[in-house]
């Protein structure tokens, strides 16, 4: 069933185009395609995705080519087809309706000139990455005219509050949250039924994260650990309290899955970011590395909102402040602190979870920001 912001029935569909370049290996295809398979099902536009690197879709998407999407190899020697100039009325063989382009990255300048000659000029957005910084409210949604095109271009900002442009978040997460059976999943990748007091850990994340110190201090637990490795070829092992077992690369419905199985989920980059945040449980953050440590400011600003909106106190705050800043980098791994604090975190990851399911979604304020300039 589709969204009630999609065209009826009497009106053609809206084609979208996203341009998207895979800098990291999995968050940026990972994002694009989320949004791209959200347009297509839920609010029936005609959705094409060109990306420069689609080999990450057949791990995260193993089934996208029977999605309603079309997905299409784009290099610089690989151009669109069809860009003569066209009336409002074009086929889905020219510029888009909405054009999207993911992360700054450079659309072809045969496109943009193409984009220019239609008769409606479509609705150009450049989806920036994710931040919690105060000057994302600021900015979402500014335009920025072409210097020498009739076109104009808008800035559509991610965020965590109702003046940005919100999260990604499926129609039917809740649907698939509530059938999920935990013990069903643990029994397909072959993990012992769940002790009383076994602490399930998921851990995702770049190659500097220090690994080898979380591992040596989980083998001190008091409780067995379970840490679970998806897309890892390490082999499974026991030592002292801590039990790691790889899984295989998960597909991203998967993946929830894995996150809603688990006690604490470490996550990195921007798709597996949010997909814990939505899952209501622990997590811990790898940010993407930026020159001059722009990203730690990042982690600092979302860290200050989150632990401000979740009202946790000063030994929690202190808690997962430390240990992120550690696991992204900056200080020593402090495990027993921050297990001390796994049940605080729990609530304010669960009350998080919920504050942020009242804000409108990413593809429902996109579908609403496109459809008012598209009328």
């Amino acid at each position: 069933m589709l969204n009630t912001l999609s065209p009826g029935p009497a009106f053609r569909p809206v084609h979208c185009d996203i341009f998207c370049v895979v800098i990291d290996n999995y968050g940026d295809a990972g994002v694009c395609w989320r949004l791209a398979r959200q347009l297509a099902e839920e609010y029936g536009w005609q959705v094409r995705l060109y990306i420069d690197n689609p080999a990450p879709l057949a791990l995260l998407a193993p089934d996208h080519a029977q999605s309603p999407v079309t997905v299409v190899p784009w290099t610089h020697a690989v151009l669109p087809p069809t860009l003569s100039p066209v009336p409002s009325d074009a086929p889905h063989d020219s510029p888009a309706d909405v054009v999207i382009e993911a992360f700054a990255c450079t659309l072809p300048e045969v496109y943009v000139a193409a984009m220019a000659r239609r008769e409606k000029k479509p609705v150009w957005l450049n989806l920036d990455y994710l931040s919690a910084e105060d000057w994302v409210g600021e900015m979402h949604g500014l335009p920025s005219p072409h210097p020498r095109l009739p076109l104009v271009k808008h800035f559509f900002f991610p965020g965590f509050d109702e003046r940005s442009g919100g999260l990604l978040r499926e129609a039917d997460y809740d649907a698939r949250r509530l059938a999920f059976d935990a013990a069903a999943f643990r029994a397909e990748f072959g993990l012992p039924e769940k002790m009383a007091d076994e602490l399930t850990i998921s851990l995702f994340s770049y190659p500097a994260a220090p690994v080898t110190q979380l591992m040596q201090a989980l083998r001190q637990e008091h409780r067995p650990v379970r840490l679970l490795l998806p897309g890892s070829n390490a082999k499974a092992l026991t030592q002292g309290a801590l039990s790691t077992h790889p899984l295989p690369f998960l597909p991203q419905a998967r993946y929830d899955e894995l996150l809603w199985a688990c006690d604490l989920n470490f996550v990195r980059g921007e798709d597996s970011f949010v997909r814990a945040q939505w899952a209501g449980k622990p997590f811990v953050w790898q940010i993407y590395p930026q020159a001059d440590n722009v990203h730690r400011v990042k982690l600092d600003a979302f860290l200050h909102r989150y632990m401000r909106k979740v009202g946790a106190d000063d030994t929690a705050i202190d808690a997962i402040t430390t240990f992120w800043h550690a696991w992204n980098g900056a200080g020593a791994i402090n495990w027993p602190a921050f297990a001390a604090a796994l049940p605080a975190l729990t609530q304010s990851a669960l009350f998080w979870s919920i504050a942020l399911k009242k804000q409108r979604d990413l593809a429902d304020n996109l579908v609403q920001f496109c459809l008012e300039r598209l009328k």
